[in-house]
């Protein structure tokens, strides 16, 4: 069963992408849609530039008290952050979000990472009774992420209105540049470390030391631990039952790992999902995207291998 979940009740989740060329643009769009929300009883969030938040207030006046307004450098810090914090503001409530991340000055793998957030949206929100408009000013968002919105949304904004995207992707078979190019090799510093079942408390031990000795910031160091942890405990549970880890700095982050011998990748949206409240599984891969900068993972000739990136530093 694929984990983009079933849709529920009578409105499901409307993704739009929304572009636009200028302040004043912005404003005719956007105030008319959020008034409307309002009218609609619904909770209103909108993300995006502290010049357009006082723009957007200006022009809603009384309005703009009943409106959560947000800077979009603190709400986008962390692609799968976000989706988490998305996924609790819409829960058991009919909301519009407006949101506009600033894609100037982001590293490719940044890019691309927020690219596949837009997407993972359409399955991690299916059922809710949510609305969500995704702005793109055309005059500084990269040509690439303008031509990805096709694709990682079902639907467009244009002058007549919204209207389905032909090329439209589901999040499940998206696929990004990088996605199956081979994982670079551990760097000649590496250090592996063997595990089972009986040794999780070592386990995590090792790698709290080794990130200590490799120089990573302390209050960084149990996130790294507690994702390795997760990683080989569901190797032990769902894989070989044993397996190796791996360690090494590659520039400002250590690279941490996790090697199942007998893992396989099942799940097309592998730690994308928010786990279902109350479930007892599910948590180890979105915990890890959670804390980490970067998870990657490949399954290649019966070996999983699931590669955590942390900065070394805040």
């Amino acid at each position: 069963m694929r984990p983009d979940r079933a849709r529920s009740g009578d409105e499901p989740l409307r993704h739009v992408a929304v572009p636009y060329g200028s302040d004043e643009a912005f404003v005719s769009l956007t105030v008319p849609r959020v008034r409307a929300a309002l009218g609609e009883g619904r909770r209103v969030l909108v993300i995006t530039g502290p010049a357009k938040l006082r723009l957007l207030a200006d022009a809603l006046g009384r309005d703009a008290g009943r409106v959560d307004l947000r800077d979009s450098v603190s709400w986008y810090t962390h692609p799968y952050r976000t989706l988490a914090g998305l996924h609790d503001y819409t829960r058991g409530r009919r909301t519009f979000v407006v949101g506009e991340p600033v894609w100037e000055g982001r590293s490719a793998r940044d890019v691309r990472e927020l690219i596949r957030y837009e997407s993972v949206i359409n399955a991690a929100l299916r059922a809710r009774p949510a609305i969500l408009w995704c702005l793109y000013d055309v005059r500084h968002v990269p040509a690439g992420v303008l031509d990805h919105t096709h694709v990682t949304h079902p639907l467009l904004l244009g002058p007549g209105g919204e209207a389905a995207c032909a090329r439209f992707v589901e999040p499940h078979d998206l696929v990004l540049d990088t996605d199956r190019a081979p994982l670079p090799e551990p760097g000649g510093d590496a250090k592996t470390f063997d595990f089972t079942a009986r040794e999780l408390k070592r386990l995590r031990r090792s790698v709290g030391d080794y990130a200590r000795a490799a120089g990573m910031d302390g209050d960084l160091v149990p996130s790294l631990v507690l994702s390795a942890s997760e990683i080989a405990a569901n190797s032990i549970e769902h894989g070989a039952g044993h397996g190796t880890i791996t360690m090494w700095v590659d520039d400002e982050e250590l690279v941490c790992e996790i090697a199942d011998p007998g893992g396989a990748l099942h799940d097309p949206l592998p730690g994308y999902i928010p786990p279902e409240p109350g479930s007892p599984r599910g948590y180890g891969l979105w915990i890890s995207r959670q804390l980490c900068d970067l998870v990657e993972l490949r399954a290649e000739d019966g070996l999983l291998r699931v590669r955590l990136r942390l900065a070394m530093g805040p």
